[in-house]
């Protein structure tokens, strides 16, 4: 149980809910937004006193009655349920630490994968695995050390220590919101993982916007349905964008296609060709993306 997250999480959740959606007057001498704790406490069929004692980080484990009132006196979604019960304790427990593994199967697929950018993302937000047209849309991974292939950081610090820049794209306040809604949780599940405690320590030091959104506590972001690049070698290049979890070892797989027929399903087949001669393009131009060609040497 964290009960220090615990009782944050109550509270930004309770400061957001009106009076209204709870089917109570908002009345005219509220002095701060949201609920009362007293509020919740009725909806929730529990005392003041303990609720009280549950924000200040000093209650001791709530029972799965209390967490199910609780969750119904906040309007809780599904997300934010189960990152309740996260940090009240009463969740199926993980392993001290997230994992970095790849399933060999994953590995064989994303290489099997037609005219799609494949990769892979660990709890964290690390490239872990990846296919040749991920690295020629995206970055060349294989150059890059691990800490160098957390988008998390690319997100929020925008280079790496080598000097490596993911490929500029839209979307990007729309990602960077994404990637706080999937590390909080993420922190939740493995409170003990220094890589990940020592990720979000380096952001919100680094990062005012990184803080910003931290402290927001939000844990559920609508899924990004697309992304543009902009690439050298073909211009502007959207692409459909679909993630899917790996429960057994807490991994995403990320795609990124086109409709066959269209333009952008096009430029992404003539990466895949190109895939070798524009990675070794990106490569001598790292760090000089000012002074790039509108399209790589002997692309159509």
């Amino acid at each position: 149980m964290d009960k220090k997250e615990l009782g944050a999480f109550l509270r930004s959740r309770r400061e957001r809910l009106r009076p209204e959606d709870a089917g109570l007057p908002s009345g005219s001498r509220r002095r701060t937004p949201g609920l009362r704790r007293e509020e919740v406490a009725v909806l929730a069929h529990i005392s003041t006193e303990y609720y009280v004692r549950l924000e200040q980080g000093r209650a001791p484990r709530p029972s799965g009655e209390v967490l199910a009132g609780i969750v119904a006196a906040l309007r809780l979604s599904d997300a934010e349920s189960d990152h309740l019960h996260v940090l009240a304790g009463t969740a199926p427990n993980r392993t001290g630490l997230h994992r970095r593994d790849v399933r060999p199967s994953i590995l064989a697929l994303i290489e099997r994968l037609p005219r799609t950018a494949a990769f892979v993302v660990s709890a964290a937000y690390d490239v872990l695995a990846w296919n040749s047209l991920a690295a020629t849309l995206m970055e060349d991974f294989a150059a890059l050390s691990l800490r160098d292939r957390n988008l998390a950081r690319w997100a929020f610090l925008g280079v790496t220590d080598t000097g490596a820049r993911l490929r500029g794209s839209s979307h990007g306040a729309e990602f960077r919101l994404h990637v706080v809604m999937g590390l909080r949780p993420a922190l939740a599940r493995y409170p003990s993982d220094p890589v990940l405690r020592g990720l979000v320590d380096e952001l919100y030091e680094a990062s005012p916007e990184f803080a910003r959104l931290w402290e927001r506590h939000d844990v559920q972001a609508a899924p990004m349905l697309t992304k543009t690049f902009r690439h050298p070698a073909v211009g502007e290049i959207t692409v459909d964008c679909d993630s899917l979890t790996l429960d057994d070892r807490d991994q995403h797989l990320v795609l990124y296609s086109a409709p066959v027929g269209s333009p952008d399903a096009e430029a992404l087949a003539l990466l895949d060709v190109l895939g070798a001669q524009a990675g070794e393009f990106l490569r001598e131009h790292r760090g000089r993306r000012d002074r790039w060609p509108r399209k790589v040497p002997g692309a159509r």
